[in-house]
């Protein structure tokens, strides 16, 4: 998505290896941990119409909690509560092929000491999600998939979501595959129904994911003070931030705010990524799991996208990549640096650069990894790879664009 608006959607490879059939835009894919933040929209919304709160204490809506009783809901949709993790393996141990229920999961692993006091540290927990969509339950007084249905889904015209956690996908969607170690991708698993749930129970088409991340940035769903709250960073006790916020991962990259979240269940793996600032967000659904290919293609789709979306910063990486080669050949452009810059690259450290750079050769990648604004100077912060080293650059240019400092440094 680019300004807010769904720009491109392409489906590459194999929906099924055999017999192969090819994948497409129109097929699902299970999103997994991805859910969670409609579980915790879902708690939001109900908390605007004054059926909670979110700092209510879990055990005023599932009994039979034990430690866990007295944590709040806000601690289980940020992961600080201390409630103890069912799976925190990257695969299905036997009893997860079985069905379950959520209430058994709760019982189980809810009533086991809490991993540390509340709010003292970060730690994932899908068993908090269950909790969590259980209230979103007793509090709606319905199931959670219908509720979501009727409150997001429909809303926003997203027709192809399903409950995974109910059934697995249909013949005309995607097949979901695992490897061992470096073997052949076979087809996974499905998980027992109840093991999902709150905490991974969807599916859909990245188009439809695309329109819950459009609906976001635009506000189509929360008001604006629960969309705060969804995407506020928590804090510990002692002050230290999380990069959590409910449901969604919460950073600065490159200057820019980040709203993120990857799934992975049996057979597929996920990633969700919104630059609400800058109306650009990428959807990445894969079949197969146990794999970080999601990530890496959303890594390549972001630099060019958000280069794409910047020209101003598209044209310094340019300008930063040839002083570099330049650097190389022991010799730069006096007339693009300062007085500073200029005092900076004397004979001697012109022949420091082009001995240590010039055997590394050209960089296979070149890319920008933050910029910001500091004392009245542009800072970008570039990687160099090569084939066996990765090198930090340090570029600051004045608003005329003279450059003041070009620093390499070992990564």
């Amino acid at each position: 998505m680019r300004d807010s608006n769904l720009e491109y959607a392409a489906a590459y490879g194999s929906a099924q290896i055999e017999p192969r059939r090819a994948a497409t835009p129109a097929m699902r894919y299970a999103v997994g941990s991805i859910s969670k933040e409609f579980t915790a929209t879902a708690l939001l919304l109900l908390q605007e119409a004054g059926k909670l709160s979110i700092d209510d204490a879990a055990g005023r809506w599932v009994p039979g909690m034990g430690p866990a009783a007295t944590v709040s809901i806000r601690s289980l949709l940020s992961h600080t509560s201390g409630v103890r993790d069912d799976w925190p393996q990257d695969y299905d141990p036997p009893e997860f092929l079985k069905p379950t229920q959520p209430r058994d999961i709760v019982a189980r692993w809810a009533n086991q000491p809490l991993d540390f006091p509340t709010g003292t540290a970060w730690r994932y927990s899908n068993t908090g999600y269950t909790v969590a969509g259980l209230i979103v339950e007793r509090a709606a007084g319905m199931p959670l998939f219908p509720f979501l249905q009727q409150r997001i889904f429909q809303r926003l015209q997203m027709t192809s979501v399903v409950d995974f956690d109910a059934a697995p996908l249909s013949a005309a969607d995607a097949t979901g595959y695992t490897r061992r170690a470096l073997g052949p991708p076979r087809p996974a698993a499905k998980e027992g129904s109840g093991w999902l749930f709150a905490a991974g129970e969807l599916a859909m088409t990245a188009s439809d994911l695309a329109r819950w991340d459009i609906a976001l940035m635009r506000h189509e769903i929360l008001s604006d003070r629960s969309f705060r709250e969804l995407t506020t960073e928590v804090r510990l006790v002692n002050g230290a931030g999380t990069t959590y916020a409910l449901g969604l991962h919460v950073e600065l990259k490159s200057g820019k705010r980040l709203l993120s979240h990857g799934g992975e269940v049996g057979g597929f793996t996920a990633e969700n990524r919104l630059y609400p600032e800058s109306g650009v967000a990428i959807v990445v659904l894969t079949n197969e799991d146990a794999t970080d290919a999601s990530g890496a293609i959303a890594d390549a789709l972001a630099d060019l996208l958000l280069a794409a979306d910047s020209p101003a910063d598209a044209a310094a990486a340019a300008g930063a990549r040839d002083l570099f080669k330049q650097l190389q050949g022991g010799r730069i452009d006096g007339q693009r640096l300062t007085p500073n810059a200029r005092s900076y690259f004397t004979p001697q450290a012109l022949e420091d650069f082009q001995t240590s750079l010039a055997p590394l050769g050209e960089p296979q990648e070149f890319t920008l990894q933050r910029s910001v604004q500091r004392g009245g100077f542009s800072i970008h912060v570039y990687e160099a790879a090569f084939a066996h080293q990765s090198l930090n650059i340090t570029v600051l240019s004045t608003p005329e664009g003279l450059i003041e400092q070009y620093t390499v440094s070992a990564k």
